[in-house]
């Protein structure tokens, strides 16, 4: 069985990203990512990655997780309905024997019990849009001298 578990990140920058929208192809709408930063859609969702490529994932609330795989590229994958403290605990578990994550696989939020660490709701995976993070825009005006 292969375990993936994400850290939690800072309160302020939640509240920070948590307004922010994404940026380039429209039809596939992020703004509802509660923990979210702008992001680019590079090209057309894929059906499986490979687990073998897997750097790191971030779970970004209850329905989105950010894959990166080798080489820095991220693939953002929507859940097809709420996997119910997926982001409380920020991880999950998967037993994959094809050596990949493909859509309509199970995995598995992280339930803490006491110290151990123990499987809790089954959530089906969606495609993986290949992503990019890119720069928040502000709209503050340009000051000088800064």
């Amino acid at each position: 069985m292969k375990l993936a578990l994400v850290s939690l990140g800072s309160l302020g920058a939640l509240a920070a990203l948590a307004s922010c929208a994404p940026v380039g192809d429209r039809s596939l709408d992020f703004r509802n990512v509660a923990d979210d930063q702008p992001v680019r859609v590079l090209g057309e969702a894929e059906s499986c990655i490979t687990t073998s490529a897997l750097r790191e994932t971030r779970v970004r609330d209850e329905q989105t997780i950010d894959f990166e795989v080798a080489g820095g590229k991220v693939y953002r994958n929507t859940l097809p309905s709420q996997c119910p403290r997926l982001s409380f605990n920020r991880g999950f578990t998967y037993d994959t024997p094809t050596g990949q994550l493909c859509r309509g696989e199970v995995i598995y939020s992280i339930e803490r019990a006491g110290a151990d660490l123990e499987r809790g709701v089954a959530c089906g995976l969606g495609q993986f849009v290949p992503i990019e993070y890119v720069e928040p825009v502000s709209d503050a005006p340009a000051t000088m001298g800064e």
